[in-house]
């Protein structure tokens, strides 16, 4: 699915001479590795699998990045980037791993998967903090998962992308709990989960269920007053109204 996504322009120095707003002739396709490929790259004709965008500037503002030989002796960086790469991402700055915020030995992962279970939950033997196996649904695949090792508890709204988009600002307690929040925790295959990374909708959705991971990922968005790229708001509000049509 295709959308027509709007975006601040920003020009790039290359090798190929001036590459900015200005149509370049033909698409530029984005291939499935996130490269934003014109049709002065040498891959381009070799790129079958793609994202077609009008420009350049359509390209790298959706996410692309310009592939080895295509890179300029200058780039000029829009101000949120420059922002972003001031700001040096820290995961412990969200606290240091799961937070066991009410003292019962079962933290934050412990109770994603507690409260998400389709069965009662086995814990680890003598114990009561450890979950180790149960049933449990996939909201990324909608397979049945029995065994809590091959889980990951997923951020939906990744910790790393919210930290240029506003958290970087918030204190330590918001940090640490939108960190734990539930709302923001979902127990998914673990290999899912490190695809996805800190990506947000716009550059990697789960196999199944992407209207309600949309829906969800900008409705935690909302709640925590988070504010996303131009580019990545509208292409995720322009998802939305396709899926409701």
């Amino acid at each position: 699915m295709k959308h027509s996504i709007r975006i601040v322009p920003f020009l790039v120095i290359s090798a190929f001479g001036l590459l900015s707003q200005t149509a370049i002739a033909g698409v530029v396709k984005m291939s499935s590795s996130g490269l934003c490929h014109p049709p002065q790259s040498s891959w381009y004709e070799r790129t079958q699998n793609y994202r077609a965008y009008k420009s350049l500037d359509d390209c790298l503002d959706a996410g692309g990045k310009l592939p080895k030989g295509v890179m300029g002796k200058t780039t000029l960086i829009p101000p949120q980037q420059t922002l972003a790469m001031a700001q040096n991402y820290d995961r412990s700055a969200f606290g240091h791993g799961w937070d066991d915020a009410d003292g019962d030995c079962q933290d934050s992962r412990a109770e994603a998967l507690i409260a998400i279970s389709t069965t009662p939950v086995r814990f680890a033997t003598g114990k009561r903090c450890r979950v180790v196996t149960s049933r449990w649904i996939s909201p990324f695949t909608n397979q049945v998962i029995q065994n809590a090792s091959d889980i990951d508890i997923d951020h939906v709204v990744p910790l790393a992308w919210s930290w240029d988009r506003g958290a970087g600002q918030w204190s330590r307690e918001k940090r640490e709990r939108f960190a734990n929040d539930p709302v923001n925790l979902w127990p998914v295959e673990a290999s899912l989960n490190r695809s996805k990374g800190a990506k947000g909708p716009n550059e990697w959705l789960p196999p199944a269920g992407q209207w309600g991971y949309v829906a969800r990922f900008y409705r935690i968005v909302k709640i925590y007053k988070l504010e996303p790229r131009l580019a990545e708001n509208d292409w995720i509000r322009a998802f939305l109204n396709d899926c409701r049509s």
